[in-house]
């Protein structure tokens, strides 16, 4: 008789993982298992691969978004030039404040040799142009050299590279620009046109920018567009984009109680919150697999129970519990569930580290691009994995396993030796 042995104990383990090697001949179900396996392998590295790019294309675009752009908007019309410079010496002294630049931002025509291109032209200063990192550290070929210089602000500008490309132009090249808003004729208001030279193009690995902008001396543009000594609005960045909540309190008393202030949070508020709703129904919908591989576990061990009914009745006569019973197929079924979640998160970690690579080959071997960057606005795939719901996805996929394991051997704990080898 089997002498009493605490739960989980080496003979439970052991009969467990005799009962998933068997062969069908012994009335194994190894083929099952094998499937089963699979399944929740392939679902587990599946989801953690899609909300690892999901997380990474969120990541990039809110990187890129607020390295190019602002975190707070100080509306800066109708200030005069003197008050306008205290106002931004104030603002530079926030704590958190890392940079404070007045902004002309309006729309306008590029014209070069192979045709002509709308685009956005931002008037800035240039130490206000060299401390935005993540245009003056990506201007290649060309500098910032000319970009300012002169009482006029000079005719440089830096053109985004994709701009450049569809307009045939590179750096020393004149670039046509016509704005829209021009000076006061006879003949009514029409547009003005200057032709400046290409000082230099950036690259920032968004399309939407590197397409789109044309960075202009900020009293050149003022000129150009007739703002006069006027700015549309003074541009504040932050150490943590984050902390425009507890900034924005401290603007009020400089800007005034009447002058508008808005921020990233709300700019861009409906972008974030449709790849946040993304993220969410993809997670879900991709969970849904993990559940439905774990489903397999319950036919494999549904017949598992059915072939080993004979062995189950001569381990109860000899002496075994309903709950060593109750454990053996238990632990039966969570071993798929564990092996294949260990499994899949092994691939989907390795998968994405190496997704740059993998996007390469595939591209190599197809001969087609398979993340277009004019479509998804950014260059490559991007993954970050984030742990915290790389252990919410291990845990749930394994209890999914046990869960999907409890109603074949509790089934299987409540077999009648009798009944089972009445017909033996």
């Amino acid at each position: 008789m089997i002498a009493p042995a605490p739960p989980f104990s080496a003979w439970e383990r052991n009969i467990a993982g005799r009962y998933l090697r068997a062969k069908r001949s012994q009335g194994g179900v190894a083929l099952i298992s094998i499937i089963a396996y699979v399944g929740i392998t392939l679902a587990v590295a599946v989801l953690i691969i899609v909300m690892s790019v999901m997380n990474g294309f969120r990541s990039e675009l809110i990187s890129k978004i607020l390295g190019f752009n602002g975190h707070v908007y100080v509306m800066g019309d109708g200030l005069s030039p003197e008050a306008r410079d205290q106002m931004v010496k104030r603002i530079r002294t926030l704590p958190g404040v890392i940079q404070a630049e007045p902004v002309v931002e309006t729309q306008a025509l590029a014209q070069g040799p192979l045709g002509a291109a709308g685009a956005i032209v931002r008037g800035v200063e240039p130490s206000d142009l060299a401390a935005t990192r993540i245009v003056s550290d990506h201007i290649k070929p060309g500098s910032l050299k000319g970009f300012g210089e002169g009482e006029d602000g000079g005719d440089v500008v830096i053109v985004g590279t994709k701009l450049a490309e569809s307009l045939g132009v590179g750096v020393g090249d004149p670039i046509s620009i016509t704005s829209p808003s021009g000076g006061a004729t006879a003949f009514g208001t029409l547009p003005t046109r200057k032709t400046y030279t290409v000082g230099g193009l950036f690259t920032v690995g968004m399309s939407e920018y590197d397409q789109a902008f044309v960075y202009m001396p900020l009293s050149q543009a003022q000129l150009f567009f007739g703002r006069g000594t006027a700015v549309d609005f003074i541009e504040v960045n932050l150490d943590d984009p984050d902390k425009v909540a507890a900034v924005t309190p401290l603007l009020r008393p400089i800007v005034g109680a009447n002058t508008p202030i808005t921020d990233w949070t709300e700019k861009n508020k409906n972008f974030f919150e449709a790849l946040m709703v993304e993220r969410n129904v993809m997670g879900l919908i991709l969970a849904c697999l993990v559940v439905i591989a774990a489903m397999n576990i319950i036919s494999g061990l549904i017949m598992l129970v059915k072939n080993k009914s004979r062995d189950i009745a001569i381990l109860r006569t000899m002496g075994a519990s309903r709950g060593a019973i109750l454990r053996i197929f238990l632990m039966a079924g969570a071993t798929i569930g564990v092996l294949g979640t260990f499994t899949g998160l092994l691939l989907s970690v390795l998968f994405c580290a190496n997704i740059e690579a993998i996007q390469t080959l595939v591209e190599n071997v197809t001969g087609q691009k398979v993340f277009n960057a004019d479509v998804y606005f950014l260059a490559h795939v991007p993954a970050k994995l984030d742990w915290g719901q790389v252990v919410i996805v291990a845990v749930g996929s394994t209890a999914a396993a046990f869960v999907a394991s409890v109603f074949p051997a509790w089934q299987a704990s409540r077999l009648d030796p009798v009944e089972a080898l009445r017909y033996e």
